[in-house]
């Protein structure tokens, strides 16, 4: 540290971190992404979007998938090192997990999160930074997480930097939005936390002491690196931002100070300035050099390759077998089968024809998430021609056909889409030609290419006339739904929802099929929750994909004829309309999501349906009453009663009898049980320390409280799927 300068530790405090030669420090880019792989970096196993592989209720399934994303990253990071290659996207610093509390359907980003409730949100994200992060070898770290967005961020995404989440009760603060953090920082040992662009009571929370003083680094012990998210430095002083500092020296000082080491942005340069004008001591920059330096040497990032175990990994791992058949697993997990009239799924083989339709029968590019990476290949329930090309991109370039250029396009904000129709003749070949080139900013390019023609209700029905049932895959598409996005559709602002129903052109033609005598199974792609009371009318079947990666075509499949039970369980609320939702920018969860919802949603968090029966027995309780620091131990009886063999999740939720004020009750276990057709299993539980916990009024903490207490076992979240046991803590 007594070597470097001061404008030489400045260079080090940025996402781009310049090298220090006389030093042999090397360049290094400290920006990457694996939200659901490794993303961004060309070619990449693409497993299903977070919130489709929470409806999996699988942590165990979570872990396998982000240990082989971790393989893939580190393999990656070794074959571009061996280059010299030092740039955004494949470095060993993974920005992921996303554990903000999905609070609100119509928030866009809500697809990269682990859903509405704080317990399984944890529970899943623990195991993303352990299979990130794998094991020291001994000597070296595989790869560093990043927990984020902390603390309380949840859209809207059109207005989140300058947007003030205030007036926020402590109660909501530490019993919905801290928990997943912590327990990340506590149990998972999660190396880095990313604050987020909005500001919490009044002060961004890139430079809350609060969030980041007093609760992360004092209270929890967080000795890693704290990281802005990209531009929210800038976002302190700027015009259209918080408008809480002046300039970027008086702002960069103020989140050093307060706890940011790292930024995503440029806005730290001004620390040598702010340091020479007395706006900040050169010590506290220390202090933030300090741990990014050392997460660099502990990744062995400083040493030579071959000193370093994890460099071993072969770059056969990527979008390997192994991990195709993982994606599979994990898509297959994912499904939720929502509906089945007259147990009409699974279909029949031979003797049945099937139509397949909709706006997301042949999209890859939806199956693909937000955050990812590119699969070696994607399968999907139906190809077809290609003619016309849909590039949502965030960059420039054009578009040649036959070395003609055709469409030039330049974004230099945020995401932006474009077509453009090829007319083709049959037997005739074409050369096509995508050129791109990325700002030094967030490189985004997506494309596909298909037909396109607006849609004739009556000719659409008449095609599948000769039909017995009809497929239509539909929904909406992470090109609609997404972070801060260019998009100004009806239903859609900026990345987030306006409005929560099925697309009117669908619904309109999923009624005039129903009107003309279709059995129609709905496979319902989105990663939002969509209101769907209309289509329970007019469909026999619906089954929830998500955006299930590049296995989603083949688990889609597999359900609708029987290869696989779907055991998939909603991680997220899915109302009947807009009137049961509250006002979007308010953060109190008074009447959100099921743990404070009076009214009765269209499809409960932690429902989901299987193609055989699961009877339980009594609950039991192995004490009536236990002391504070003792566990409770339950066990339930659960029996297959059906003709399949099937999967059960089996969930335990608390409620405080006394706590009128408090949830209804709140997810605090759950199992993803195997069980045979006609075979019974015992499924115990012990509720330890931070499963019983409660709000305590007196302390402004969770803690085990003294008092009675419901505990809650079944196999949804809704009432009539529960059985009622009460205990006393004493």
């Amino acid at each position: 540290m007594k070597e470097l300068t001061l404008e030489e530790k400045v260079a080090l405090m940025m996402d781009t971190s310049q090298p220090v030669e006389r030093l042999g420090i090397k360049p290094y880019n400290w920006w990457n992404e694996a939200l659901h792989g490794v993303a961004r970096a060309g070619l990449a196993t693409v497993f299903p979007q977070p919130i489709g592989m929470a409806a999996s209720f699988s942590p165990q399934t979570v872990y396998e998938v982000f240990n082989a994303v971790s393989d893939e990253a580190r393999a990656k990071n070794t074959y571009y090192a061996s280059q010299g290659s030092y740039e955004r996207y494949q470095g060993l610093t993974m920005w992921t997990p996303t554990v903000n509390i999905y609070r609100d359907p119509r928030w866009g980003r809500g697809i990269e999160t682990y859903g509405e409730d704080p317990y399984l949100t944890s529970r899943m994200g623990v195991m993303v930074v352990k299979g990130l992060q794998g094991t020291n070898d001994g000597r070296y770290d595989k790869l560093h997480a990043c927990a984020k967005h902390f603390a309380v961020h949840s859209g809207p995404e059109w207005n989140r930097h300058s947007f003030n989440v205030e007036n926020l009760s402590t109660r909501d603060l530490y019993e919905t939005y801290l928990p997943p953090f912590e327990a990340l920082v506590k149990e998972a040992g999660v190396k880095e936390v990313m604050c987020a662009y909005n500001s919490f009571e009044g002060e961004p929370c890139c430079g809350s002491n609060r969030l980041l003083m007093q609760i992360l680094r004092n209270d929890w012990g967080f000795d890693g690196i704290v990281l802005s998210d990209c531009g929210a430095i800038a976002d302190f002083y700027n015009e259209y931002g918080h408008k809480a500092y002046s300039d970027a020296e008086s702002a960069s000082a103020a989140a050093v100070l307060n706890g940011t080491d790292l930024e995503c942005g440029s806005s730290y340069k001004a620390l040598v300035k702010a340091a020479q004008e007395g706006k900040i001591d050169e010590k506290d920059i220390d202090k933030a050099v300090l741990r990014l330096l050392e997460a660099r040497f502990a990744l062995g990032e400083m040493d030579a390759p071959e000193d370093v175990s994890w460099t071993k990994i072969p770059f056969s791992v990527v979008a390997s077998a192994a991990h195709d058949s993982l994606a599979l697993d994990m898509a297959r997990k994912s499904m939720t089968l929502l509906q089945n009239k007259d147990n009409i799924l699974p279909l029949k083989r031979g003797g049945l024809t099937v139509a397949v339709m909709g706006p997301n029968a042949n999209d890859s590019v939806m199956q693909w998430g937000n955050y990812n990476g590119m699969p070696s290949h994607t399968l999907t329930p139906l190809q077809s021609g290609e003619v016309v090309f849909e590039i949502y991109t965030y960059g420039s370039g054009c578009l040649r056909i036959n070395g003609e250029e055709v469409k030039r396009f330049r974004n230099t904000h945020g995401g932006r889409s474009l077509d453009y129709t090829l007319q083709v003749k049959a037997g005739v070949p074409y050369d096509i030609e995508l050129d791109f080139e990325y700002f030094r900013s967030d490189a985004q390019l997506n494309f596909d290419i298909g037909f396109k023609q607006k849609v004739n209700i009556d000719a659409s029905v008449a095609c599948v006339k000769e039909a017995d049932v009809v497929v239509f895959a539909g929904g909406i598409s992470p090109l609609l739904e997404g972070e801060e996005m260019g998009v100004n559709l009806p239903g859609f602002k900026g990345g987030d929802r306006t409005d929560i129903e099925l697309p009117a052109v669908q619904r309109e033609l999923i009624h005039a099929l129903h009107r003309a005598g279709k059995k129609i199974i709905l496979v319902n792609c989105s990663g939002s929750p969509i209101a769907l009371e209309p289509e329970t009318k007019n469909c026999e079947a619906i089954l929830q994909a998500w955006y299930p990666g590049q296995a989603g075509g083949t688990a889609v499949a597999d359900v609708l004829f029987g290869d696989y039970n779907p055991g998939g369980r909603l991680p997220v609320t899915f109302y009947r309309n807009m009137s049961q939702l509250p006002d979007f920018e308010d953060y109190n969860m008074t009447g959100r999501t099921y743990r404070y919802m009076t009214q009765q949603p269209l499809f409960p968090f932690g429902y989901g349906l299987s193609y055989t029966t699961f009877e339980y027995g009594n609950l039991s309780l192995a004490k009536e009453q236990i002391k504070v620091g003792e566990p409770l131990k339950l066990t339930v009886n659960v029996t297959n009663n059906g003709q399949r063999d099937g999967e059960e999740v089996v969930q335990v939720y608390l409620k405080k009898q006394d706590d009128a004020e408090g949830p209804g009750k709140t997810l605090r276990a759950f199992k993803r049980v195997h069980i045979p057709a006609g075979k019974s299993v015992e499924v115990a539980f012990d509720l330890n320390g931070k499963e019983l916990e409660w709000w305590d009024a007196q302390s402004n903490t969770m803690r085990v409280c003294a008092g009675r207490y419901d505990v809650m076992v079944g196999k949804s979240s809704q009432d009539r799927d529960l059985q009622r046991r009460s205990f006393v803590i004493e």
